[in-house]
């Protein structure tokens, strides 16, 4: 029997809902807060004139992620890339490592020793990058650093590395405590707060004349319609009708065969994933090869070529999209399981035999749904390279950030609408045990 204290504690469904989005709220106003706070001994003023004379660089491309932070030589400035960096490598060792093989399959267990294993990597990528970062600061620019002492490298890789590891922490207490996938949401934030300063950078090339109004608007239909198929491509599914040996249901009286179930295959099943490991990992690279760069001229010039736009670059995001597409599609469906179980439940796709041919089937289906999803954001991902090239359009906004912003959202939403529709079921419920229980009464 509960105490009376207790009941007045319990918050309701729509109470609980507005609570974790206080949260999520508050936690991205720390972050952005974050972003504000700088690194001892770094002279900002230089900084940001840096970044104005190299407009379109991949230090533009990396601070659109960090939010402004790396601009702003940030606490933040690594931004979430260490975690992303260290996820995409554990995921990686869990398909062969016969010891993280084992924890993958101990459920609930397993994940969180593969969680704890994915931070102590964080904090090795986060001290390792930031102190090649606070090693090479001094050769971005002259006076960027007026002291370059070993207290100095100390000082900021400390600062860098618990910057990372906070926002790391923050992600996990959004996606445990609030709605929706915590870094992914950091990201997003991270992206949208350079959005007025883009859209205000082009209405700018327009006024000076360095795009015509035509241009302009072009580039805003263009927007548009990319914003149209991302919608249209994530809501997309190829659906494989499956039927049951027993599945007639009498229904006043006579025997009537129900509408087949099927298997929805969604186009972009890796949704936003792709398209943020791809950008982190040619971000990672850019840190090393740029920090190199100045002591090897070999280096140098493999940063060059890694630049927004180049291409190198371009082929390199795109194949690591459709690779990260593939893996992360892999990682979250197999066809044989999928194939065992519509075999034990006594389904069977029309025309296929229950069991290894159905399993080819669906990993031939898949293989062809998944490489259509790639296909499709790796378009997506470079078509401000190919706004560039026809309309000398330059802008730090682009398409893997309208991706994600796109996808952070609708996946966002839909988490919310279904906890309130939860909310209005479970009301409908306990209204209709109500009414059941007055009736008895009668």
């Amino acid at each position: 029997m509960s105490k009376p204290g207790n009941q007045g504690s319990q918050l309701t469904p729509m109470q609980e809902l507005r609570r974790k989005l206080w949260l999520v709220l508050g936690a991205l106003i720390v972050f952005r807060i974050g972003t504000y706070i700088p690194v001892p001994g770094v002279n900002a003023s230089v900084l940001a004139q840096t970044f104005a004379e190299n407009t379109g660089s991949a230090l533009n491309f990396w601070n659109t992620f960090s939010g402004g932070a790396l601009q702003r030589a940030s606490i933040f400035a690594l931004g979430i890339t260490p975690y992303i960096s260290a996820s995409i490598v554990v995921q990686l060792l869990t398909t062969f490592l016969p010891s993280l093989v084992e924890l993958k399959k101990e459920g609930e267990m397993g994940r969180r020793k593969i969680s704890k294993i994915t931070r102590y990597f964080t904090l090795v990528l986060a001290a390792l990058q930031s102190t090649v970062i606070s090693t090479a600061l001094p050769s971005y620019a002259p006076g960027l650093v007026p002291v370059h002492d070993f207290s100095f490298v100390v000082a900021a890789s400390i600062s860098l590395t618990v910057g990372s590891l906070f926002l790391m922490w923050l992600g996990e207490q959004i996606t445990e405590r609030g709605i929706g996938n915590g870094i992914s949401l950091i990201v997003f934030a991270g992206i949208v707060s350079g959005l007025p300063g883009a859209i205000m950078g082009t209405l700018e090339q327009a006024r000076t004349e360095s795009i015509s109004l035509l241009t302009l608007f072009m580039i805003a239909a263009i927007t548009l319609i990319i914003i149209y198929a991302v919608v249209f491509v994530e809501r997309s599914q190829r659906r494989i009708v499956i039927q049951y040996a027993q599945r007639n249901q009498m229904i006043g009286g006579r025997h009537q065969q129900s509408a087949p179930p099927y298997i929805p295959f969604k186009v972009n099943m890796a949704g936003v994933v792709p398209a943020i490991f791809a950008s982190s990992i040619i971000a990672f690279i850019t840190t090393f090869v740029t920090g190199l760069g100045a002591k090897f001229d070999t280096m140098a010039t493999i940063g060059n070529m890694l630049y927004p736009g180049q291409p190198l670059q371009m082929v390199l995001l795109a194949a690591l999209i459709i690779f990260f597409a593939f893996f992360y599609t892999a990682l979250q469906y197999n066809p044989k399981d999928t194939a065992e179980q519509l075999k034990k439940s006594g389904a069977f796709i029309p025309g296929n035999r229950p069991g290894e041919q159905t399993a080819k089937l669906l990993d031939r289906i898949m293989t062809r749904v998944t490489l259509l999803g790639g296909l499709y954001l790796a378009i997506v991902a470079l078509s401000p390279e190919f706004m560039r090239f026809f309309y000398s359009y330059n802008s730090s906004f682009g398409g893997t950030s309208i991706l994600i912003v796109v996808v952070v959202v609708m996946d966002f939403i839909g988490q919310v609408q279904s906890q309130m529709m939860s909310n209005k079921f479970g009301k409908i419920l306990k209204q209709s045990n109500l009414d059941k229980y007055r009736s008895n009464w009668r």
